[in-house]
């Protein structure tokens, strides 16, 4: 998933420049909770200590709760063995580990900074999971704002984040918008893999429609789903739904009630065959639901940017992404509808099918830049730094040299 993968760079380039990073993950696996993991491991000069929890899968809201639940209670004992950190940084998944974050910082010192990658229960309210005013959300609520209160800084991925982060009485000087980065040189643009990967799946002769990342009710593909059907007795073109997460059934269930030939469901791709998979697509859709900008980051289209295939956005315009197709140069084609528009989606699925030559090099498209690793990385890392330099007083006179310092622990 997209914020392991930033979370996993962020670490590596901690741990080379010298820090002392130890990161605390679940040892179970994001898309089968039946994959397990050590314990405790040394990766690349990176402590990893996992968490046990129970596995019911995420067929039900109370099953999610459940794995949740034991997770965090796990975790929060096994915080209490744990030493001080210089900087304590927490995630948004699971929801509520920030809490455990801002209370360990406050039981054992240090600094607390708080990347918000979605924001719930923002997100469980826009998505009808939960009802605004009601008691649980109240209670959710006031959890994400306790963290808030008690961190030094809140890191947000969007404008539109940093301004719901603003509307909960967060002062502007405490929140860094830092985008997320792409997977830097472990993705370019791959002719080989992308014809292995296209002959693999049948896909060689194809206009190649690809959604790729996670399924999630933040995302709904019924739009692209109805253009599919529409285009089904178009033969060259194809849709390759790739990845996993809850509704990716619901994309295999529709295929198969309408007998559509032309949707190909797969599971996520390994990294190392990323950028073949990436590659393979010549138009990659974007999708975000109406109620989410500011909520979630579809953070998958950075990859596309570095890839430099057209992309097809399904969502509202005032997003992030509707940001990036406004500043978009030398001839890059994002193509862009709002829910239930599939006409229109069908009608940009067809011109893309009838120019030659869509896919601009990272040469011809310069302006990505500012949204590459080597961009944003330094961003984070310099943030986080400046924290950890800026300690607390009773030890500002026992300052360690910065390669033996413990910089972070990662929820």
């Amino acid at each position: 998933m997209a914020t392991a993968q930033q979370l996993t760079t962020l670490a590596q380039e901690l741990a080379e420049r010298g820090h002392a990073v130890t990161v605390i993950a679940s040892d179970r696996g994001y898309d089968d909770p039946w994959d397990r993991f050590a314990s405790f491991e040394t990766w690349e000069g990176i402590t990893i200590i996992r968490i046990p929890s129970l596995a019911f899968g995420k067929a039900a809201k109370w099953r999610r709760a459940l794995n949740f639940a034991t997770f965090l209670i796990n975790c929060a004992l096994r915080l209490l063995l744990l030493p001080r950190f210089d900087v304590v940084i927490a995630l948004t998944s699971p929801p509520l580990i920030s809490v455990l974050g801002s209370l360990f910082v406050q039981l054992k010192g240090g600094r607390f900074c708080f990347w918000v990658m979605d924001l719930n229960p923002d997100e469980a309210v826009a998505a009808g999971w939960l009802k605004e005013g009601s008691l649980t959300e109240r209670i959710l609520d006031g959890f994400l704002r306790y963290s808030l209160r008690h961190t030094e800084s809140v890191i947000v991925l969007d404008r539109f984040m940093k301004q719901r982060i603003l509307a909960k009485g967060i002062p502007a000087e405490r929140i860094a918008v830092v985008p997320p980065w792409d997977l830097g040189d472990e993705i370019s643009y791959d002719e080989v893999g992308r014809k292995s990967f296209r002959e693999r799946h049948n896909l060689s002769e194809s206009f190649v429609v690809m959604y790729s990342g996670n399924h999630s009710p933040c995302h709904p593909l019924d739009t692209l789903l109805e253009a599919a059907q529409r285009l089904s007795a178009r033969k060259e073109i194809a849709f390759c739904f790739v990845g996993g997460g809850s509704e990716q059934r619901k994309v295999k269930a529709f295929a198969a009630r309408h007998n559509l030939s032309n949707i190909t469901c797969l599971p996520y791709q390994p990294l190392d065959e990323l950028s073949g998979s990436l590659s393979s697509a010549d138009l990659h859709a974007v999708v975000m639901g109406d109620e989410f900008t500011g909520i979630v980051h579809p953070c998958k289209v950075y990859n596309i940017l570095t890839i430099g295939t057209p992309i097809l956005y399904i969502g509202p315009q005032e997003s992030h992404v509707g940001d990036i197709a406004a500043q978009t140069q030398n001839g890059y084609a994002v193509y862009q509808a709002r829910h239930g528009q599939a006409e229109r989606v069908v009608g940009h699925i067809l011109e893309a099918a009838g120019q030659k030559s869509l896919r601009r090099s990272r040469s011809a498209s310069a302006w990505v830049s500012s949204f590459r690793k080597d961009a944003l990385l330094p961003r984070m890392i310099e943030l986080l730094e400046a924290k950890a330099v800026n300690r607390d007083p009773q030890t500002v006179n026992r300052e360690p040299k910065a390669e033996n310092r413990k910089l972070t622990t990662d929820f």
